[in-house]
């Protein structure tokens, strides 16, 4: 059953893509859709009875057969089974198959859906491919092929300009990271002789003390693996420094933000820490630089998400901000806590997006806030579902968000680390801007006064029942997610999917916290909604005011703390200045001036030194003759 999971959207991608002429947009639409929505139901079949099942099914591999057999290395193809792999299931088909579906209708004027669906039904493929390997080649090539498939979707309007550069940046910026997680794995090979999770896993306890030295330096082998291995998942994951794809990837069409920013490529990185738990608990170094990238990037994201404009990347900026606290609930040893949170974000995520999208879709394509306002009786049901999503994603009980997150700040604290300890502050304050921000685009968009078009304003209509269906699916799981899964915060859930080392007990003491330090997040966060009414609803002129008194503060966080324009002028303008001196030194000094346009100068040459030769005097001739023959004669003697 789990191959037919994971094999039913690749056949779908084949037949919209390569036979779309034949079976047409509906077609394409239609084969996609329901494999994909097959795919979610087995998927939560698998869920239930690895999770839920009075005789629950044990975790399991299987191999289809050997893919590489040489020397040492032996590659199979085939999949591992476990609780976080069943979990990984659920949640990518679940999103995935509201996306396709809400995509029939978002879409429905393109003249070119039917590639469209084709395209998200390969990312679902190579996402599942990623989540089901068993081992680090295979998971590898469902890595990089959702790379593939977002860049192709990202850049799905490829006559805009600004989604071709999208498309290339996000691909680019995962190339670099990439290039850890292959350093990563030749690593693990030399260090494991395997690539197999199993073997990598048994063989960690034996080499968590091992050292080798490079260059006079000792490196601890487990945390050079770990390290590698982080670095591909903050590219994925879009972390601190790796993070600029993402808002820029808000070029794509609105299902594909969904998709990409709340169940699939994003989550990926958390995926791989957390699946790579043992190696990571071997490494308190890396687990250090782990949490400190996560609580940096979630308050880093939050600041720049209360000053956009755009709906869509405000949204965008609060994944990334959610992604870093999933991170540095790896970090302090709450993987739970951290696939937990994952969980829940995907739901209230992908229906903040679809949402937006609904937005988008009744006032004809507009993004900029600025430009809404008025809209709650115009789209009364999207109203509805935007203020679920945005309480879910704020962490207001009885909400999914409450539980994931709190457990994850609670954890923070009771870890009884420095580290710990800052995570928990940065973790509330960020919540309190993620309040702020969430009311501030509820707001904007749905009250006031109507700040765009009269002309559009008065066109304004809801979305059909075909975009409006699966957002109530997610509504169910923003909402009742956090009850129904409450007890994957719990290590003994996992039964073994996950392992966190004897010296990480904050996830073990989390319910233990004292009542005023459990309950203050939640204080915060009320503080910050409280503070978001108080300037997009009732003193509407504060915005402005407070904006233009912190000057040239407002102005680096509005420009995302300037991180773009320090990238173009150290990547981009360097790579240009050093491609210039390559063009004069190499291509135009050495390769034209001595090499092409040299060797014409020495012809040249030559034939001006031989035509002196060749005067057209007879008896210079015959001299030249006698004296070659004199030459020769006196080389035979001598």
């Amino acid at each position: 059953m789990i191959y037919t999971i994971v094999l039913l959207p690749l056949a779908a991608s084949i037949i919209a893509g390569l036979f779309r002429e034949s079976i047409g947009h509906k077609g394409a639409m239609g084969v996609t859709t329901t494999s994909v929505v097959v795919s979610a139901f087995l998927s939560l079949y698998t869920f239930y009875v690895m999770a839920f099942k009075d005789q629950a099914q044990p975790a399991f591999t299987h191999y289809l057969y050997t893919w590489i057999e040489t020397g040492d290395l032996s590659v199979r193809f085939g999949v591992m089974v476990n609780k976080l792999t069943a979990t990984m299931l659920l949640v990518v088909t679940s999103v995935s198959a509201c996306v396709h579906v809400y995509s029939i209708g978002y879409m429905a004027h393109d003249p070119h859906r039917a590639r469209f669906f084709s395209y998200l039904s390969l990312f679902t493929f190579t996402m599942l491919a990623l989540v089901t390997a068993p081992n680090l080649l295979q998971m590898f090539l469902g890595w990089e092929g959702v790379g593939l498939a977002s860049y192709l979707l990202i850049g799905f309007w490829f006559k805009k300009p600004s989604a071709n550069a999208a498309s290339m940046k996000a691909f680019i910026v995962n190339r670099v990271a990439d290039l850890g997680l292959l350093l990563a794995i030749f690593t693990v090979f030399w260090t494991f002789g395997s690539l197999e999770y199993a073997d990598i896993f048994a063989q960690v306890q034996n080499l968590h003390t091992e050292y080798f030295n490079f260059l006079g330096f000792d490196i601890h082998l487990l945390s050079l693996v770990a390290m590698l291995l982080f670095i591909g998942a903050m590219g994925k994951s879009a972390q601190l420094g790796f993070h600029t794809w993402l808002p820029d990837a808000m070029e794509g069409p609105t299902p594909v933000s969904a998709l990409i920013h709340a169940a699939t490529m994003v989550t990926a990185g958390v995926f791989l820490v957390a699946r790579m738990s043992p190696l990571f608990e071997f490494s308190p170094s890396v687990l250090e630089i782990v949490t400190w990238v996560g609580g940096l990037t979630a308050i880093f994201a939050a600041t720049i998400g209360m000053t956009q404009h755009d709906i869509k990347r405000v949204i965008a900026y609060s994944t990334c901000s959610q992604l870093g606290y999933m991170f540095f609930a790896c970090g302090i040893g709450a993987y739970p806590a951290a696939i937990f949170h994952l969980t829940t974000h995907a739901f209230f995520k992908a229906l903040l997006f679809l949402g937006a999208g609904s937005v988008i879709h009744g006032i004809s394509d507009e993004q900029d806030m600025r430009k809404m306002g008025g809209l709650k009786f115009a789209l009364p049901v999207t109203y509805f579902i935007m203020l679920i999503g945005s309480l879910a994603l704020m962490g207001i009980p009885p909400f999914a968000g409450f539980f994931s997150k709190d457990l994850i700040l609670e954890s923070a604290f009771m870890s009884q680390t420095h580290s710990g300890m800052w995570m928990y502050i940065l973790g509330t304050a960020a919540a309190f801007m993620t309040a702020f921000y969430s009311a501030r685009v509820f707001y904007l968009t749905f009250y006031g006064k109507n700040r765009g078009e009269e002309d559009v304003y008065k066109h304004a209509h809801e979305s059909g029942l075909v975009m409006l269906a699966p957002m109530f699916v997610l509504v169910v799981g923003a909402v009742l997610s956090g009850w129904v899964l409450y007890d994957m915060g719990n290590l003994d859930w996992w039964k073994g999917a996950l392992f966190i080392a004897d010296y990480h007990t904050g996830l073990a003491n989390a319910h233990d916290i004292a009542w005023q330090w459990k309950y203050l997040p939640l204080a915060i966060v009320l503080f910050g909604g409280f503070m978001g009414t108080v300037f997009y609803l009732w003193k509407t002129d504060l915005p402005v005011k407070v904006s233009s008194a912190l000057g040239v503060i407002y102005t680096f966080v509005y420009r995302k703390w300037m991180v773009d324009e320090l990238y173009h002028g150290i990547f981009v303008c360097g790579v240009k200045c050093l491609a210039h001196k390559f063009h004069k030194i190499g291509d135009v000094m050495i390769i034209d001036g001595l090499l092409v346009n040299g060797c014409a100068k020495a012809a040249n040459l030559s034939g001006l030194i031989a035509r002196r030769l060749q005067t057209g005097y007879v008896f210079h001739y015959a001299f030249a003759v006698v004296l070659g023959v004199c030459l020769f004669v006196t080389w035979l003697l001598f």
